[in-house]
């Protein structure tokens, strides 16, 4: 299905930002600075100006990677019951899927490769939660219903310890992780930038969609596996709680995001199965790009990697 599409060849590089490091540095600077809560300030059209300008190159970032992954989604179903027959069959069959990396961090890694793992994979959270609420808007009322239902659930549906995004930062204090957007490789720092240009974006609203979806669909298998590893090096239950209650709630919100969110978009519009598609598969392979160069760092001196 997936032929090692390189995603440093989607994007579009200048002299300010020469390669794909640079770029997505850039990109998720930029992100932080116009997500984040502001105020009213003088400079106001400076910053439009700024946000044009990465606005295109964000844009022929993404139109390049759509273009590069074309092949993949050309023959996807039309149909409800076709296309989610080829959705589901992304969780075994899609880029990264069983990836070797996990059953590692499972049975082998010790706690400071663990803590590298885990300070990667927190730089490069988009935050489920906001990615879910910007997607929603405008949505039909049953798919809508569905991102209500889950971004509930990521709000701890209204107790601030059950929220997800605290949870995971729980984790990362507790462990004295230090993430930062300058000392994240490129892969991770890619997917974020990948999941905010599609949330953000209405163009990309189908996209978004897909690639929610598909993280519902894949995570509990990875997330559960990083829980036992995080058990196994002796971390309090505080420290696992987001894998864990991933790993169990995710399969869940996998089958309603396809039978609620997914089912009634393409019933409504079949041609937007397409970008569901793009926007999967485009998910998936920044996962498996971040497990190539995880796997680089992390096995860099064992025979393991030797062997992949």
């Amino acid at each position: 299905m997936y032929s090692g599409i390189g995603l440093a060849r989607a994007g579009r590089f200048t002299p300010e930002f020469p390669n794909a490091q640079a770029l997505h540095v850039g990109l998720a600077q930029w992100n932080r600075r116009r997500l984040a809560v502001g105020a009213p300030h003088d400079d106001w059209e400076a910053e439009v100006s700024d946000d044009c300008r990465m606005q295109r190159l964000e844009g022929a970032f993404v139109e390049g990677f759509r273009a590069q992954i074309a092949p993949l989604v050309a023959d996807v179903p039309e149909d409800p019951h076709g296309f989610i027959a080829w959705f589901e069959g992304l969780k075994d069959k899609g880029p990264g899927q069983w990836d070797p990396l996990f059953a590692w961090l499972e049975t082998e890694a010790d706690l400071e490769q663990m803590r590298w793992f885990l300070t990667q994979e927190a730089a490069g959270e988009a935050g489920f939660d906001d990615l879910v609420a910007m997607t929603q808007v405008k949505m039909p009322a049953r798919p809508k219903l569905e991102l209500a239902r889950n971004y509930w659930d990521e709000m701890g549906r209204g107790h601030l310890g059950g929220m997800h995004g605290p949870m995971l930062d729980r984790t990362v204090a507790g462990l004295e992780l230090t993430p930062t957007i300058e000392g994240t490789c490129w892969p991770s720092l890619a997917l974020a930038n990948t999941m905010t240009a599609f949330a953000t974006t209405r163009r990309y609203a189908y996209h978004s969609v897909g690639a929610l979806g598909v993280v519902e669909l894949t995570a509990p298998t990875r997330v559960g596996a990083v829980a036992q590893g995080l058990k196994r090096l002796g971390r309090p239950p505080e420290q696992r709680k987001y894998f864990v209650l991933h790993a169990q709630l995710d399969v869940e919100h996998s089958k309603a995001w396809n039978a609620e969110a997914l089912v009634p978009l393409v019933e409504e519009n079949p041609g937007c199965a397409r970008y569901l598609a793009e926007g999967a598969m485009m998910r998936l392979i920044c996962g498996q790009q971040c497990f190539d160069a995880y796997r680089a760092h992390l096995w860099a001196d064992a025979e393991v990697y030797a062997a992949e």
